[in-house]
């Protein structure tokens, strides 16, 4: 989760989170594309991933790598406003008295966070998986509005949070691999994390979520192909096992494709990782840096040049009250009371 900085306001943070998973994801599609067709076993994902660009592009033509990109990106705004809004809440809980969290903490508090937006957003997340799955030259819905109503009154509301249990078991091993990796940042680069680069903390981001998503991917690939089940959905949603529950389909993968059955997809995932992120910390570092310019912070948005003579510590409303204050030049010189 991108750090906490009490110069923006929350509607800054929330927007520049948006603007910054937005273009993150349009830009990584293709490769998200390809990781959830190989979850769910979609004929196109036969053959190594190389192969599966080929085969999609010639069957539904380039426009394919971009089905449910407007779902993702729909759901990425009203996504990140929880979240912000629930890990400062679950912060406040984990602090002491003296006001401190530790890394753990502050890790739970991310992940609990996360959890709480995608439940809440969870039909989005349906919604996705069922426009990427669907052929795009015979389509089952039309967009997510259609695909959001046909769910729901053919299958029911129930159907839109198909899966979502696995969301939340998957945030166990997903918690336990960032905080394996964040606890052992100190030995990886053999200096104090106080002292670390952002291109360090880039790499630190990388890395923890290539374990922390390994690790948790056996949940999502699960969730997947229980999200496009439906006997509303042309062939089941072209999922490669028939199941019905959520233990019965770990226990189908295993039989009919082995254990790391439950991975498929994973090299398109992990391949992901590294421009998503760096996409995403750019635009974000940029967005940030307009808004600390509109606050008044720092002399030009092009750079973190600091404002001379402005308190960084100030949260922006008390900045602009103090410059309104000023403005209005409500303070006289006070008087001297001694006589000639």
């Amino acid at each position: 989760m991108v750090s906490l900085d009490s110069r923006m306001t929350p509607g800054q943070s929330t927007l520049c989170r948006g603007l910054a998973g937005v273009l993150g994801r349009s830009l990584t599609a293709p490769l998200e594309v390809m990781k959830v067709l190989a979850q769910v076993g979609s004929r196109h994902s036969e053959g190594g991933l190389v192969h599966s660009f080929s085969r999609l592009c010639q069957a539904e033509g380039r426009k394919a790598f971009w089905k449910g990109n407007g779902a993702a990106c729909a759901r990425l705004l009203p996504s990140s406003a929880l979240q912000l809004c629930a890990y400062r809440r679950f912060l406040m809980f984990f602090m002491d008295d003296l006001g401190q969290v530790s890394q753990w903490q502050a890790i739970v508090a991310g992940s609990l966070a996360g959890m709480v937006a995608a439940v809440v957003t969870y039909p989005a997340d349906v919604i996705e998986t069922r426009l990427i799955v669907q052929n795009r030259l015979k389509p089952s819905y039309r967009g997510i509005l259609h695909a959001f109503c046909s769910i729901y009154y053919q299958e029911g509301f129930l159907a839109l949070y198909r899966g979502v249990s696995l969301t939340i078991l998957g945030a166990i091993p997903f918690s336990a691999g960032s905080f394996l990796i964040y606890i052992n940042l100190d030995k990886i680069w053999q200096e104090p994390s106080v002292r670390f680069t952002p291109f360090q903390n880039f790499i630190n981001g990388c890395l923890a979520a290539g374990v922390a998503q390994t690790l948790s991917f056996p949940f999502e690939t699960v969730k997947r192909k229980m999200q496009i089940q439906s006997h509303i959905f042309p062939h089941c949603g072209g999922a490669d096992v028939h199941f019905t529950g959520m233990v019965d389909c770990f226990q189908q993968i295993v039989k009919t494709k082995g254990v790391m059955g439950l991975w498929s997809g994973l090299t398109a995932n992990l391949l992901k990782i590294v421009p998503y992120f760096g996409l995403m910390f750019s635009t974000f570092e940029f967005c940030k840096r307009i808004c600390l310019y509109r606050n008044g912070y720092i002399v030009s948005p092009l750079s973190y040049q600091l404002t001379p003579g402005v308190d960084q510590s100030l949260h922006p409303q008390e900045l602009k009250e103090l410059k309104r204050f000023l403005r209005r030049g409500n303070f006289e010189p006070r008087k001297s009371t001694l006589k000639n």
